[in-house]
């Protein structure tokens, strides 16, 4: 899941992993320190150019577009530090998320929590307030403990609760407006286990039975396939072990076979026959059946993504997610629309940063999909129409159409950050039409 540069030397484009993004930066650098970071960002200055800095492509919005500056991160990775009596990692910023894993794994240590995902870069994720599910543990920009950022007169700033605290509370989720992260320290733990149940459920147990659980488990997420009642339950538990993974076979067969081959080509179906989307649907839905094991925390928290979309992603108040989302499945029932992919549901408790999709409430999401080549606008549309009535926020690396009016009065802290902004960048030097739009100018 990477972005893509097409073109010859001098005028190379970029586009993101979904094909909804193409930029054509006026020169692409890959700085290897923070020092050449700086640098970049001093000479674009100079230049009267704006900088962008981009990780794996994997937004669906134009947070990272740029005609100007474009910073990638393919030599910014690698781990700096990793202080066991602290309970740290200090990692450079574009370095891939399933990397980290796979190094921290080897040290004995992981994250409290993840996505489902892990292309992305540290810096790309925690930005736009990349999350999995959690009843008590949160995002993974909730779990930074310290970051440097590159500003714009070229400066490094360390920042942490005790250095430069009003910069840490908001650039864990900063949207790249604030200058260019150089490198993120986590908080991590000693290796554990969890247990993943996995089965199917009926959409209304699981709506009527969703408070309960989240309440008896440490992550609870479920699946609503669109055109049936049937849903994917999915509980992570930590276990005392011991480890029992999936089979080799089973996993290929129910992760790459099932979950990505034959889907791409009922993705694929449906979008050239949309009437046979439904019936599709039915037999997807009940393709997956029950399924426990017990393993390594990356490993039962992500999964492989081969089958290409785009998405909307909405936080609500977490008491209102089971009314919003039977009110999507009521407009999908009266629609001529068809919708190939399931829609997600997860939770995340309050956290305290000024742009996190959780900021100072106990939120669940829902997202949306559909494979990527299908006409999006009205399902997108009739969903965030819903999403907005329960005082939804977008997801800032997913598709939505609000603005820093609508935004403003969703954040409780919104003032805090485009203050900050306004500090530290006040010629905009790492703005875009995109930040132009949902932080105002």
């Amino acid at each position: 899941m990477t972005g893509i540069l097409t073109g010859g030397t001098g005028s190379r484009a970029w586009r993101n992993w979904a094909g909804t993004v193409t930029a054509r930066p006026s020169r692409q650098v890959s700085p290897a320190s923070a020092d050449a970071v700086a640098a970049a960002v001093r000479r674009a200055a100079e230049d009267g150019l704006r900088v962008k800095a981009v990780g794996t492509g994997h937004s669906f919005t134009a947070t990272a577009a740029t005609d100007g500056v474009l910073i990638r991160p393919e030599r910014l990775v690698g781990i700096r530090r990793l202080d066991r009596a602290a309970g740290t990692v200090t990692v450079a910023a574009g370095t891939p998320l399933g990397r980290l894993n796979a190094a921290l794994a080897r040290a004995g240590l992981s994250l409290t929590n993840m996505g489902d995902i892990m292309e992305q870069t540290v810096s790309g994720a925690t930005a736009t307030g990349t999350h999995g599910t959690g009843r008590d543990s949160a995002s993974i920009a909730a779990q930074i403990r310290a970051l440097e950022l590159v500003t714009a007169d070229g400066s490094l700033l360390r920042c942490s609760p005790e250095e430069n605290p009003d910069v840490f509370a908001a650039a864990r989720v900063g949207l790249g407006a604030l200058g260019v992260v150089t490198s993120v320290t986590f908080a991590v733990e000693p290796l554990f286990l969890l247990t993943a149940r996995e089965e199917p459920m009926s959409f209304d147990r699981v709506t009527a039975e969703f408070d309960q659980h989240v309440a008896e488990n440490e992550h609870f997420e479920f699946y609503w396939f669109p055109h049936t009642d049937n849903c994917n339950t999915k509980r992570n538990n930590r276990s005392a072990g011991p480890a029992a993974p999936l089979g080799r076979v089973r996993g290929w067969i129910d992760d790459e076979f099932l979950s990505n081959g034959v889907f791409q080509v009922a993705c694929s179906l449906g979008r050239a026959v949309p009437a046979t989307v439904p019936p599709l649907a039915r037999v997807s839905s009940r393709a997956l059946s029950a399924r426990t094991y017990t393993d390594i925390p990356y490993k039962v928290f992500t999964t492989p993504r081969r089958v290409r979309f785009v998405e909307m992603e909405y936080a609500l108040p977490r008491e209102a997610v089971v009314e919003a989302l039977r009110e999507v499945k009521a407009m999908v029932e009266r629609s001529p629309l068809r919708v190939s992919f399931p829609v997600e549901v997860r939770t995340a408790p309050a956290d305290d940063i000024a742009l996190s999709t959780a900021s100072d409430r106990e939120s669940a999401y829902i997202a949306v999909h559909l494979f990527r080549g299908t006409p999006h606008r009205a399902y997108f549309t009739a969903v965030e129409r819903v999403m907005t009535a329960h005082g939804g926020r977008p997801h800032w690396g997913k598709i939505h159409t609000r603005d820093a009016a609508y935004l403003s009065a969703a954040y409780p802290r919104f003032g805090e950050f485009t203050a900050l902004r306004d500090r530290l960048d006040p010629d905009r030097l790492f703005g875009n039409d995109y930040l132009r739009r949902v932080l105002g100018d």
